[in-house]
Parts: C-alpha cells; structure tokens; sequence
C-alpha cells in the first residue's frame, strides 16, 4: 500500500479516521488486556499517558517517560535496519511509526504501525527491569552486528520475549509481549486452552525459529521482569560456544 511514512511527527495532520482507528484498537484491546495483560503493563499505560481519546503525542510521552527510566521515542517512517535499531535500543531510544493503519486495516496490517510500536511496546519502557533489559539487549547485539548467525539467534530471544513474551502474577500467566499486547487474535491465541505455554528457556529459544506471519505455536513465560536481564548472561554464554565450536569446526586439519 502507497502510505505517507513521515519521519517526524505532525500530530495536527492526524484525520478523524485516525482517532477512529485508535479509539477502536485501544478499546477492543483494553478489554482484552483487563483480563490478560501483565498487571506491569496495565499500571505502564497510566505512567505514560495513554488513553482511547487521544493520539499519543510523541513529545508529551517522553516528557513523562524519560523521567522514569530515561527512555525516549524518536520517530521512524518503518521497520529500520538492525544496526541502527540495536543502536537507537542501547541509547535508551525507542523507533516508532507515528502513522496509523486505515479502517479497512483494523483486523490486520502486514507491517508493524503506531499502534503497535506505541501501544505495544511503549508502555513496558516505563518499567525500570523491562527497561534496563532493552538497553542491555540492544548493546549486546552491536557486539554482534556484523555476525549475521548471532544476530539471527537474538533475533529469536527479543521475537519470544518483548514481542510474543508472557509472564506468571499472582500465579496467573499474563501477556506482555507488544506482539500480543497489540492483536486481539493474537491475544486470545495465547491464552487458549490448547495453545503451548513454556517455562521461559534461554537455551530453548535460542534453537526455535519463528515465522512472522502467522499466530504463534507456543509462548514462554517469565517469573518477573528481572529474569530478562539476567539471563543475558547465559545467553553471552551459549553465543560464545556457539562460536567456539563454529571456529573448531572451521579449522582445517594439520597433519
């Protein structure tokens, strides 16, 4: 679809269409995330400022946000490259869409929206182990930016946790991750009855890949907020044998 992508935000260039969309998503998921969602990030979306009623403005989400844990939003027209987007992670910077999906898009959109980044991911930035979590995330990939097998394996750990992550309250599995925070589908997937919840395993979701477009075949659940930045060091640690057994096996054999 041929959309305006801008790289800065214009809130008065919003439309009534907009408001709609964002009315509606905020609505239908609320609902959803009242009975579902990380008591965390239900707390979050107070912290930040987020309501049905308005679009959030960029300025005024950090201007409360950057105070809490010196995280701040910078606008991006779509997806952005992996250097730059660990980068802007280690700097304590969030890239966000500040466009939204049409009407006719409200069920599903093939690429991540406003809605999604903002929404979904913004809030948990407000919470100081989610956030301290990212930042260590993002410096630890730039380690690796230019191995491109271990920046496939990380993949995989930010695609179980920050985007399809779920988390134990009170004895209750809750959902976090902005990939289910977002999609009422992908809400109620994983909270089904049949739906494969997993105890939260570094070294397992290391080895599982992921497909993009489709709901999700199993979730992993964390204790608390804190467990993500502490396995970063066993996740340092199977990379590193990773690569260790890569360069045994490269090696050739001298007689």
């Amino acid at each position: 679809m041929n959309r305006n992508r801008p790289m800065t935000q214009n809130y008065e260039l919003y439309t009534r269409e907009d408001l709609r969309v964002w009315r509606t998503l905020f609505e239908r998921q609320e609902q959803l995330l009242l009975l579902h969602g990380s008591t965390t990030y239900l707390n979050a979306i107070d912290k930040v400022g987020f309501n049905a009623d308005a679009i959030p403005n960029f300025t005024e989400v950090n201007t409360l946000l950057q105070p809490l844990t010196g995280w701040q939003l910078t606008v991006v027209p779509g997806l952005v490259e992996p250097k730059d987007f660990f980068g802007l992670l280690a700097d304590k910077i969030f890239p966000a869409t500040c466009w939204l999906r049409t009407w006719a898009e409200l069920d599903y959109i093939e690429e991540p929206d406003m809605f999604h980044d903002v929404f979904g991911h913004v809030p948990l930035l407000a919470d100081a182990n989610y956030a301290r979590f990212m930042q260590a995330f993002g410096a630890m990939a730039l380690q690796w930016i230019d191995d491109e097998e271990i920046i496939n394996l990380l993949s995989r750990l930010y695609w179980f946790t920050v985007e399809f992550g779920m988390i134990k309250e009170q004895d209750e599995v809750k959902v976090y991750g902005a990939g289910i925070i977002s999609s009422p589908g992908e809400a109620m997937h994983s909270v089904a009855a049949n739906t494969e919840r997993l105890l939260f395993n570094v070294a397992e979701i290391l080895t599982i890949p992921y497909r993009t477009d489709v709901m999700q075949d199993r979730y992993f659940i964390i204790d608390c907020f804190s467990q993500l930045y502490n396995a970063l060091p066993e996740v340092a640690a199977i990379i590193n044998n990773f690569k260790e057994q890569t360069i045994s096996f490269q090696k050739p054999l001298v007689s």
